[in-house]
Protein backbone atom coordinates (compact mmCIF):
# COMPACT_ATOMS: atom_id res chain seq x y z
CA UNK A 1 0.00 0.00 0.00
CA UNK A 2 1.12 3.46 -0.94
CA UNK A 3 2.06 5.63 2.47
CA UNK A 4 1.39 9.43 2.04
CA UNK A 5 1.47 11.39 4.81
CA UNK A 6 -1.88 13.65 5.85
CA UNK A 7 -1.25 16.97 7.98
CA UNK A 8 -4.38 18.72 9.31
CA UNK A 9 -4.42 22.68 10.32
CA UNK A 10 -6.38 22.78 13.98
CA UNK A 11 -8.40 25.80 14.22
CA UNK A 12 -10.71 25.61 11.70
CA UNK A 13 -9.94 22.39 10.47
CA UNK A 14 -10.60 19.88 13.38
CA UNK A 15 -11.89 22.43 15.59
CA UNK A 16 -13.19 25.93 15.72
CA UNK A 17 -11.39 27.97 18.79
CA UNK A 18 -11.80 31.24 16.90
CA UNK A 19 -14.96 31.68 18.84
CA UNK A 20 -12.89 32.09 22.00
CA UNK A 21 -10.39 33.95 20.76
CA UNK A 22 -13.14 36.00 19.62
CA UNK A 23 -14.52 36.32 23.40
CA UNK A 24 -11.41 36.90 24.89
CA UNK A 25 -10.24 39.88 22.73
CA UNK A 26 -13.51 41.34 23.15
CA UNK A 27 -13.43 41.44 26.49
CA UNK A 28 -9.96 43.19 26.28
CA UNK A 29 -11.15 45.84 23.74
CA UNK A 30 -14.16 46.42 25.87
CA UNK A 31 -11.95 47.03 28.83
CA UNK A 32 -10.22 49.51 27.24
CA UNK A 33 -13.45 51.28 26.53
CA UNK A 34 -12.63 49.78 23.04
CA UNK A 35 -15.84 48.53 20.22
CA UNK A 36 -15.03 45.01 19.30
CA UNK A 37 -17.29 42.75 17.03
CA UNK A 38 -17.26 40.17 14.55
CA UNK A 39 -15.81 42.44 11.99
CA UNK A 40 -12.68 43.61 13.85
CA UNK A 41 -12.30 39.71 14.76
CA UNK A 42 -11.66 38.72 11.05
CA UNK A 43 -8.62 41.22 10.94
CA UNK A 44 -7.01 39.63 13.85
CA UNK A 45 -7.78 35.76 12.24
CA UNK A 46 -4.26 34.43 11.86
CA UNK A 47 -2.07 37.53 13.22
CA UNK A 48 0.12 37.23 16.24
CA UNK A 49 -1.04 37.83 19.35
CA UNK A 50 1.42 40.98 19.69
CA UNK A 51 0.16 42.57 15.92
CA UNK A 52 -4.11 41.81 17.32
CA UNK A 53 -3.29 44.09 20.42
CA UNK A 54 -1.56 46.73 18.35
CA UNK A 55 -4.41 46.67 15.84
CA UNK A 56 -7.15 46.97 18.66
CA UNK A 57 -5.09 49.63 20.59
CA UNK A 58 -4.64 51.82 17.57
CA UNK A 59 -8.72 51.23 16.50
CA UNK A 60 -9.10 52.84 20.17
CA UNK A 61 -6.84 55.11 19.48
CA UNK A 62 -5.06 54.42 22.64
CA UNK A 63 -1.65 54.27 23.93
CA UNK A 64 -0.46 52.27 26.98
CA UNK A 65 3.00 51.71 28.86
CA UNK A 66 4.75 48.29 27.82
CA UNK A 67 4.30 46.59 30.85
CA UNK A 68 0.07 47.26 30.62
CA UNK A 69 0.77 45.48 26.96
CA UNK A 70 2.04 42.89 28.24
CA UNK A 71 -0.14 42.42 31.31
CA UNK A 72 -3.27 42.75 29.16
CA UNK A 73 -1.66 39.80 26.37
CA UNK A 74 -1.36 38.12 29.33
CA UNK A 75 -4.65 38.22 30.44
CA UNK A 76 -5.80 37.53 26.69
CA UNK A 77 -4.38 34.58 26.87
CA UNK A 78 -5.67 33.26 30.29
CA UNK A 79 -8.89 34.16 28.70
CA UNK A 80 -8.51 32.24 25.99
CA UNK A 81 -7.37 29.13 27.86
CA UNK A 82 -10.25 29.07 30.54
CA UNK A 83 -12.52 28.89 27.70
CA UNK A 84 -10.35 25.77 25.93
CA UNK A 85 -10.26 24.15 28.98
CA UNK A 86 -13.62 23.27 28.82
CA UNK A 87 -13.54 21.82 25.47
CA UNK A 88 -14.76 18.06 24.95
CA UNK A 89 -15.78 15.96 22.29
CA UNK A 90 -19.00 18.18 20.88
CA UNK A 91 -16.16 20.65 19.44
CA UNK A 92 -14.98 18.39 16.55
CA UNK A 93 -16.09 19.32 13.70
CA UNK A 94 -18.50 17.67 11.63
CA UNK A 95 -16.73 14.28 10.12
CA UNK A 96 -13.46 14.65 11.23
CA UNK A 97 -13.41 11.78 13.43
CA UNK A 98 -14.60 9.44 10.26
CA UNK A 99 -11.71 10.85 8.33
CA UNK A 100 -8.96 10.17 10.87
CA UNK A 101 -10.26 6.61 11.54
CA UNK A 102 -10.81 6.10 8.20
CA UNK A 103 -6.75 7.54 7.15
CA UNK A 104 -5.86 5.10 10.29
CA UNK A 105 -7.56 1.91 8.77
CA UNK A 106 -5.22 2.48 5.80
CA UNK A 107 -2.09 2.74 7.98
CA UNK A 108 -1.86 6.06 6.76
CA UNK A 109 0.93 8.72 8.91
CA UNK A 110 -1.05 11.46 10.15
CA UNK A 111 0.42 14.83 11.89
CA UNK A 112 -0.77 18.46 13.03
CA UNK A 113 0.61 21.50 11.57
CA UNK A 114 -0.46 24.14 13.78
CA UNK A 115 0.06 27.74 14.55
CA UNK A 116 -1.38 27.31 17.64
CA UNK A 117 0.79 26.77 20.70
CA UNK A 118 -2.28 25.27 22.57
CA UNK A 119 -2.64 22.79 19.98
CA UNK A 120 -1.86 19.64 22.57
CA UNK A 121 -3.52 20.87 24.95
CA UNK A 122 -7.08 21.17 22.92
CA UNK A 123 -6.32 17.96 20.87
CA UNK A 124 -6.30 16.27 24.45
CA UNK A 125 -9.53 17.91 25.73
CA UNK A 126 -11.29 16.87 22.56
CA UNK A 127 -10.00 12.99 23.05
CA UNK A 128 -8.22 13.20 19.51
CA UNK A 129 -4.56 12.84 20.41
CA UNK A 130 -4.06 9.24 19.57
CA UNK A 131 -5.21 9.99 16.09
CA UNK A 132 -1.78 11.93 15.44
CA UNK A 133 1.80 10.37 14.58
CA UNK A 134 3.09 13.43 15.25
CA UNK A 135 2.03 17.21 16.09
CA UNK A 136 3.90 20.47 15.27
CA UNK A 137 2.68 23.05 16.90
CA UNK A 138 3.80 27.13 17.40
CA UNK A 139 6.03 25.93 19.60
CA UNK A 140 8.38 23.87 17.37
CA UNK A 141 8.16 26.61 14.70
CA UNK A 142 10.22 30.04 14.06
CA UNK A 143 8.48 31.20 10.79
CA UNK A 144 4.68 31.74 10.58
CA UNK A 145 2.49 30.55 7.45
CA UNK A 146 2.64 31.47 4.90
CA UNK A 147 6.08 29.90 5.49
CA UNK A 148 6.28 26.39 4.74
CA UNK A 149 8.30 25.66 7.79
CA UNK A 150 5.48 23.83 10.11
CA UNK A 151 4.20 21.51 7.20
CA UNK A 152 8.08 20.56 6.24
CA UNK A 153 8.60 19.68 9.83
CA UNK A 154 5.74 17.45 10.02
CA UNK A 155 6.50 15.54 6.67
CA UNK A 156 9.79 15.19 8.24
CA UNK A 157 8.69 13.68 11.75
CA UNK A 158 6.29 11.21 9.56
CA UNK A 159 9.13 10.25 7.27
CA UNK A 160 7.49 11.26 4.37
CA UNK A 161 8.58 13.00 1.16
CA UNK A 162 6.84 16.79 1.06
CA UNK A 163 5.56 15.72 -2.25
CA UNK A 164 4.09 13.02 -1.28
CA UNK A 165 1.99 14.87 1.39
CA UNK A 166 -1.45 16.27 1.95
CA UNK A 167 -2.37 19.14 3.58
CA UNK A 168 -5.98 20.11 4.86
CA UNK A 169 -6.06 23.67 5.47
CA UNK A 170 -9.02 26.73 5.89
CA UNK A 171 -6.62 29.61 5.76
CA UNK A 172 -4.91 31.56 3.07
CA UNK A 173 -2.47 31.96 4.32
CA UNK A 174 -2.36 27.94 5.40
CA UNK A 175 -3.15 27.19 1.53
CA UNK A 176 -0.06 29.09 0.51
CA UNK A 177 2.16 27.62 2.58
CA UNK A 178 1.00 23.79 2.05
CA UNK A 179 1.70 24.55 -2.27
CA UNK A 180 5.11 26.49 -1.42
CA UNK A 181 5.89 22.41 0.53
CA UNK A 182 5.09 20.87 -2.57
CA UNK A 183 2.25 19.67 -1.28
CA UNK A 184 -1.27 18.56 -2.11
CA UNK A 185 -3.40 21.59 -0.42
CA UNK A 186 -6.96 20.98 0.43
CA UNK A 187 -8.82 23.65 1.84
CA UNK A 188 -11.65 23.72 4.23
CA UNK A 189 -14.09 26.37 3.70
CA UNK A 190 -14.93 28.98 0.99
CA UNK A 191 -13.99 28.63 -2.69
CA UNK A 192 -13.99 32.42 -2.95
CA UNK A 193 -11.17 32.75 -0.17
CA UNK A 194 -9.18 29.52 -0.28
CA UNK A 195 -9.19 29.32 -4.62
CA UNK A 196 -5.40 28.74 -4.56
CA UNK A 197 -5.94 25.13 -3.17
CA UNK A 198 -5.77 22.14 -5.20
CA UNK A 199 -9.48 20.63 -3.75
CA UNK A 200 -12.08 22.74 -1.47
CA UNK A 201 -14.79 21.39 0.46
CA UNK A 202 -17.27 23.24 2.54
CA UNK A 203 -16.35 21.03 5.68
CA UNK A 204 -15.52 17.11 5.92
CA UNK A 205 -19.01 15.97 5.39
CA UNK A 206 -18.21 16.65 1.46
CA UNK A 207 -15.16 14.26 1.70
CA UNK A 208 -16.35 10.79 0.74
CA UNK A 209 -13.91 7.80 1.08
CA UNK A 210 -13.21 7.19 -2.19
CA UNK A 211 -11.78 10.64 -2.61
CA UNK A 212 -9.59 9.78 0.14
CA UNK A 213 -8.31 6.37 -1.43
CA UNK A 214 -7.83 8.27 -4.41
CA UNK A 215 -5.38 10.95 -2.88
CA UNK A 216 -3.28 7.44 -1.55
CA UNK A 217 -3.25 5.73 -4.42
CA UNK A 218 -1.97 8.17 -6.71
Amino acid sequence: MNKKGFIFDLDGVIVDTAKYHFLAWKKLANSLGIDFTEVENEQLKGVSRVRSLEKILSWGHKTISEDKFMELMSAKNTDYLSYISKMDEDEILPDVPKILNLLKDKEQPISLGSASKNARTILERVNLKKHFDAIVDGNDVSKAKPDPEVFLIAAKLLNVKPEHCIVFEDSVAGVEAANAANMVSIGIGSEDVLGHAKYIFKDFTEISNEFINSLIEN
